[in-house]
């Protein structure tokens, strides 16, 4: 029994058979907090392991930035020696998490019900495209979402076609549900013993992240547009023009809209019934633009920056990402971390909580494909623990 350093979620098990990255993603944020996470993989892999370039040491990036902190097993469900290993995994997990398609692992024996039939206490969670419901049959890719659950029509030059996220914005907000989903039924078997199954899918979390925009049709019956860079109910909150590039300038209340004003040396703008409330700039916001352009204009982004950060005015420069992580960096949040040690370690980015008593650790790198593999086998034909959903302590196979 390796030595366990105590972590939020020390000794939790947690079966991941998910691939790609709203599983991985949730399941590398429990592993970074404590879980004990086995990454279980068809032997050709996970589908990011090839998606390629930028590559490390002739490794995806992309596979390394979500599968820190885990071990990796490759089984073929197939062969029925791989299938017993995976059924006893998920006999002894906490936590089991897949995004197969609906009912994809019922043919296995390792849906919700039979796993929960030797399981009672195990949280199950099942990630999908669209739901198991009619949509159950559609692939479930980032992309598809962003386009059928509307984002792609707010995104883009209001003349032009319309953009998707320069990320996959709702496989990672559909992790995040996943985590949140997680430890909420975690705490519901504390209480009542019970575990229970947990089901999200991609275009239920976009629907719930486009927050404003859906909540605009719902409460009011407004279809949003696509508006460029602006805001549809705030003014200015947008990249502006100045000598030397654009900056972002935000006046969220009139409170910070007069200190702009007086740092552009217009303050009668103020003043102008015009542009006395937000409804007003917002109304009025082709006519407000070119005044506030007109003096950026004078001065170089960086130096309208400083102003307007001194005076207590949102503003923003438009970084790269490098700049972005040399910025959090500038302001003291240590971004980057290395998960392992030695030779084998991997530079990645900082799980952004912090505990003023038990923090996140970064013991593993990403795995190798089955790199783990001949130790969980022996661990899974090794006599079952006795556990107790109150009592999450248990032996796992050693590191």
């Amino acid at each position: 029994m390796r030595p366990i350093r105590t972590r939020p979620l020390t000794g939790l098990l947690v079966a991941d058979f998910s691939r790609i990255l709203a599983g991985p993603y949730a399941t590398m944020l429990l592993a970074d907090l404590g879980a004990e996470v086995i990454k279980v993989e068809s032997p050709g892999g996970d589908d990011t392991r090839t998606w390629m370039p930028p590559v490390r040491d002739g490794i995806s990036t992309y596979y390394l930035a979500i599968n820190r902190n885990k071990r990796s097993i490759a089984l073929d469900l197939r062969k029925p020696e791989d299938l017993e290993a995976a059924r006893e995994l998920a006999a002894r997990a906490d936590v089991l998490i897949e995004n197969f398609k609906p009912g994809g692992l019922k043919r296995f024996g390792l849906d919700h019900e039979t796993v929960s039939a030797g399981n009672p206490g195990v949280v199950y969670a099942s990630i999908s495209g669209f739901g198991p419901g009619a949509g159950a049959g559609l692939p479930g890719y980032d992309l598809m979402v962003q386009a059928m659950s509307g984002l792609m029509s707010l995104t883009g030059d209001p003349d032009g076609s319309p953009y998707r996220a320069g990320i996959s914005v709702f496989d990672v907000m559909t992790g995040l549900h996943t985590t949140i989903g997680i430890l909420a039924a975690l705490r519901h078997r504390e209480a009542t013993g019970q575990g229970q199954h947990i089901e999200l899918n991609l275009l239920s979390s976009a629907l719930s992240g486009l927050v404003n925009h859906t909540g605009a049709y719902a409460a009011a019956g407004v279809v949003p547009y696509r508006m460029g860079n602006a805001h549809p109910s705030l003014f200015p909150y947008e990249p502006l023009p100045t000598a030397d590039g654009e900056l972002i300038v935000i006046a969220g209340n009139d409170g910070q809209f007069r200190k702009l004003c007086e740092v552009l040396g217009v303050p009668e703008l103020v003043d102008d019934p015009r542009f006395a409330h937000n409804q007003d700039r917002t109304a009025h916001r082709e006519e407000l633009r070119p005044l506030l352009v007109e003096r950026l204009a004078k001065r170089t982004k960086d130096e309208w920056f400083r102003e307007l950060t001194a005076a207590g005015v949102p503003s923003a420069p438009i970084n790269t990402i490098d700049g972005g992580v040399a910025l959090a960096d500038e302001l003291g949040l240590r971004p980057l971390v290395e998960a392992g040690e030695g030779e084998t370690a991997v530079p990645g980015i900082r799980n952004p909580i912090t505990f003023s008593a038990t923090p996140p650790r970064y013991d593993l790198p990403p795995p190798g494909l089955d790199e783990h593999g001949e130790e969980i086998r022996a661990w899974l034909r090794s006599e079952r623990p006795r556990t107790s959903t109150q009592d999450h302590t248990r032996t796992e196979p050693d590191r």
